[in-house]
């Protein structure tokens, strides 16, 4: 009994030292978090002295990752708001709104009082009421030294008519959270999952919310049947039939202390009103035919023209308990609602060179050439079988394409060959994860991202362009130097200051650190889409935040 006893006492003692522990650790995230609060009512004091709107013609906007890249819905311009940019040893946040002319191809940077604090990983949705309007929500806000978070749970929009921000406040809203996704459906906006996270935990999500753009309230939705898991980074986009559509994300779990492990889904669902009655919506689980994306994360999505759902790039990783390595990719993959199918996307090449390759053809009618590429007779192209394990351990059996179709889900002609082989250089964003997209008249634009050479990361600002109708080859429109851009090693002082994180796009990209990361950029190129294996150390959250 005396041993009994003692055992208890001791078990007893270990609870209260366990609770003292995290009281303390309580105590100094409060801490944290208040620092964080500090130094954003410090910030936007500064952006309280902005009193006018002023529009200033600007070089191309340094490198950032995690901002949102929108199309304007009347003129043609492209919005860039927020982003991230970490150098090594400081991470700068931003709140810059910049316009891309398309005619013009010129870049402005336009400062309109009182903005959004700054952020990143949050969610911009363009709607055309009140002659254009641009909804912003949530995201993130990291310290200098980028350990501690502010997640935001805001909602803001720009008017785009008369430029003038305005916070709506409005009660019942999502919780702060980063790498949610919000889409436009109907006159609402539906926002889906997301994280959060803090320096005692963190958490994923996969509630559902709707905002209505009439009324300026929030609901929260509980669709019936099973949804996904909880996740952030995921493919969320409307479906012609008026449903949304989910795929894929990035979650992770702890498996033991201090060690967490991440997942790369695969699954996807459709949300969709039940029986037409207001706002009952129920989940449904699909399995897609076709050339499914291989599992990734950090991959980016746009709609087309047609209304398929378009994906590029993003990283397929291999996890250890110390180590991420990634393959980083730039494949294009079309999901077509209506037929509930997969597609690869593949580039036809430059129209002359075409020709070029097609000698000793027959003459054929431009009818007869059409109507062997599209329609419900033409043949599949030819498919390879593969197997994948899902992230619930099940193996998965993959059909993939190797000749694809363009958005309209036509296929590519089997005489056609590939734009390498026409000898010329090959024009492509290279192989990367994170990349900001945006469509507009037809064509795809794709700026920045990010991939990983050892220990670096490099921070993109390059801009290509895509005309999906065509779907003949890239544009570069603007092209950037990796190796120009300025690289800290890491060190254990912490000299941060408050002006570290202001941020701004006049001393980002400054400095040199070797060829290292151009060597890298060029093999990526060089592989014509094929991923280089690389390890990171901070890719967990870009996995996350994407």
């Amino acid at each position: 009994m005396g041993k009994k006893g003692k055992k208890e006492k001791k078990g007893r003692g270990a609870e209260k030292t366990a609770a003292k522990m995290e009281k303390k650790v309580s105590k100094r995230s409060r801490k944290e978090e208040e620092d964080l609060e500090a130094l954003l009512a410090h910030f936007q004091a500064l952006d309280a002295t902005k009193t006018q709107v002023v529009e200033t013609p600007c070089p191309p906007p340094s490198p950032r990752l995690h901002a949102s890249l929108s199309a304007h819905p009347d003129k043609d311009e492209l919005i860039l708001f927020g982003g991230e940019y970490f150098n090594g040893q400081k991470t700068s946040v931003y709140n810059e709104l910049y316009t891309y002319n398309i005619r013009k191809d010129a870049w402005t940077k336009v400062e309109i009082p009182n903005p959004p604090p700054r952020r990143c990983a949050h969610q911009a949705v363009v709607v055309p009421q009140g002659g254009g309007q641009l909804w912003i929500f949530g995201g993130e806000f990291a310290s200098p030294d980028g350990e501690q978070f502010y997640h935001y749970k805001d909602l803001w929009v720009l008017h785009l008519a008369t430029k003038t921000w305005e916070q709506v406040r409005a009660t019942g809203g999502p919780s702060g959270r980063s790498g949610h996704r919000m889409v436009a459906w109907k006159r609402q906006l539906i926002l889906f999952g997301g994280f959060h996270e803090s320096t005692r935990d963190y958490i994923y999500y996969n509630d559902v919310y709707a905002f209505d753009l009439d009324t300026f309230t929030w609901s929260r939705l509980c669709p019936s049947g099973t949804g996904p898991t909880p996740r952030s980074g995921c493919q969320m986009s409307v479906t012609p039939q008026g449903s949304i559509v989910i795929y894929g994300g990035y979650s992770k779990q702890r498996v033991k202390k201090d060690v967490d492990r991440g997942t790369q889904h695969s699954d996807m669902f459709l949300l969709q009103p039940v029986d037409g009655r207001e706002g009952k919506w129920g989940w449904t689980r699909i399995n897609p035919a076709g050339a499914k994306p291989t599992p990734r994360s950090g991959f980016s999505v746009a709609v087309t023209p047609n209304h398929q759902t378009l994906l590029f790039g993003g990283v397929c990783d291999e996890e250890e308990e110390e180590s991420l390595e990634g393959d980083f990719l730039n494949d294009l993959h079309f999901y077509d609602a209506t037929r509930n199918r997969w597609f690869a996307g593949q580039l036809k090449g430059p129209k002359s060179e075409k020709r070029k390759r097609r000698r000793g053809r027959k003459a054929e009618p431009e009818g007869a050439d059409k109507q062997e590429r599209g329609g419900a007779g033409a043949r599949e192209p030819p498919e390879v079988v593969r197997e994948v394990v899902a992230e619930d351990g099940t193996v998965v059996t993959i059909k993939q394409v190797l000749a694809a179709p363009v958005p309209a889900g036509q296929p590519q002609s089997e005489e056609e060959d590939s734009p390498d082989e026409a000898g010329g250089p090959v024009v492509e964003p290279g192989p990367r994860s994170n990349a900001m997209l945006a469509v507009k008249h037809g064509r795809l634009y794709l700026y920045g991202g990010m991939f990983e050479a050892g220990d670096r990361q490099v921070t993109l600002s390059d801009l290509y362009c895509l005309d999906l109708h065509k779907m003949q080859e890239w544009t570069a429109l603007v092209e950037a130097d990796p190796g120009a851009q300025e690289w800290l090693e890491e060190t254990e002082s912490e000299e941060d200051s408050d002006e570290d994180a202001e941020g701004g796009s006049d001393d980002e990209d400054s400095g040199d650190s070797g060829g290292e990361a151009g060597d890298q950029l060029r093999s990526m190129n060089e592989a014509s889409g094929k991923s280089v294996h690389i390890c990171g150390g901070r890719g967990g959250r870009h996995r996350t935040k994407t």
